[in-house]
């Protein structure tokens, strides 16, 4: 049940959504280590004066950022995928619904 100050979820009325939920704190958790890597990186280049301009022309580290953000969307990705296809899963439904239009 849901309660007016309530900061999380509620409680998984299916292992689906369960999963779902799992996923959630996953991407949340990657997101957060990423927003504080970039702040950290930030305040380290505007507090030190010991920084070298000239690295941010170099091609090793023009690889790194093109590698590593396909290598978080692929560890995003994969879980992703296997929810999506667990959500489309139909097990013996109770009722099936056809309609059809006219134009």
């Amino acid at each position: 049940m849901a309660h007016p100050s309530q900061l999380g979820f509620q409680d998984a009325a299916s292992p689906v959504i369960e999963e779902l939920i799992h996923f959630h704190d996953h991407t949340l958790i990657i997101v957060f280590l990423i927003s504080t890597l970039v702040l950290y990186i930030i305040t380290a280049i505007v507090s030190t004066k010991l920084t070298n301009k000239y690295i941010l022309d170099s091609q090793e580290i023009e690889i790194v950022w093109t590698i590593l953000p396909a290598i978080i969307l692929i560890i995003i990705a994969l879980p992703s995928l296997r929810i999506l296809y667990l959500i489309d899963e139909i097990n013996d439904p109770h009722l099936t619904i056809k309609a059809m239009g006219h134009q």
